[in-house]
């Protein structure tokens, strides 16, 4: 059941989404000034634009009470979040390093976590204006103009509320996978992959798939919009062997779960679970609806 608590937190999200993508397009078309956090990862001023406006619509009533844990926030201690029942899991630049050499593949990752695990996904690709949604009840879908969502909600129903709204921008979007999704054969897989990041263990996974396939095609593509791709089904699998963050995996997790896929844990084949006293992921592989049978391939 799509209940009207996870109505109120998708249309948040999504308005958020939107506006924090907005003013990230605002700077990335003019010049980016790159500074470096302690941690050696890039900081931009789109990071902290986006992190400010998502903030400030997830603190609004009736979604003032619940904590947020943004990747440019000040993170709570574990011992104060463990207790947290709901929490917003966000990253408001994925892919900085993408955004900084100007490809497009960057996104904005809203995430609710309910009981260590994403109930609600939103993530936003702003150079290409397309948006991808979840939620547990409703489903997994496919946005592909994101001006939709000006559309639909008016300055009245940015609190939150406007269900009938929402419907419809749900009846405008496309239920992922899609419909001319691809199967995977005997003959083909397709395997998507991080450009920024790859490692020994991406290179190796794909030449022990080549083995068992005559034609393995690796789209390399850049933050969450790899979990897009695999839950509308244009493309298999997605290994991930490089670290990750929990901000890095919520958002786009729920739209792959929604979808009918998974992504688990690479040994335990368990899914990926949050707020952890460490919030660095282990290595994981992500598996659309159509390709669920692939221990061959762990």
């Amino acid at each position: 059941m799509f209940s009207m608590f996870l109505r109120e937190c998708l249309t948040l999200s999504l308005l958020a989404a939107k506006e924090a993508g907005d003013a990230i397009l605002g700077v990335y078309q003019g010049h980016i000034d790159v500074r470096y956090k302690d941690d050696k990862t890039p900081l931009t001023l789109a990071d902290e634009r986006a992190h400010v406006i998502i903030g400030d619509y997830l603190s609004r009533e009736p979604m003032k009470h619940i904590h947020m844990l943004s990747e440019e926030g000040k993170h709570t201690p574990y011992d104060k979040r463990k207790g947290w029942e709901y929490f917003w899991l966000v990253d408001p630049l994925d892919g900085t390093k993408e955004f900084i050499k100007q490809r497009g593949e960057f996104t904005v990752n809203i995430a609710l976590i309910h009981k260590n695990r994403p109930v609600l996904g939103v993530v936003f690709v702003p150079a290409r204006r397309v948006l991808y949604f979840a939620a547990e009840g409703l489903g997994s879908y496919k946005l592909e103009n994101a001006e939709t969502i000006s559309a639909f909600f008016n300055d009245k129903e940015r609190s939150g509320k406007g269900s009938a709204q929402l419907d419809s921008l749900v009846a405008s979007a496309k239920r992922l996978p899609l419909d001319q999704s691809s199967h995977p054969s005997g003959n083909k897989l397709m395997i998507v992959g991080s450009r920024s990041h790859a490692t020994k263990g991406l290179e190796d996974f794909v030449q022990s798939v080549k083995q068992k396939y005559a034609e393995v095609v690796f789209i390399p593509a850049g933050s969450a919009l790899k979990f897009g791709l695999i839950a509308e089904g244009s493309a298999h699998i997605y290994p991930r062997f490089s670290p990750t963050m929990e901000w890095d995996t919520a958002a786009g997790q729920c739209v792959v779960e929604q979808s009918g896929g998974v992504v688990l844990r690479l040994n335990e084949k368990t899914p990926l679970c949050y707020n952890k006293r460490d919030l660095r992921n282990p290595e994981f592989i992500c598996v659309g609806k159509h390709y669920r049978d692939f221990d061959d391939l762990c």
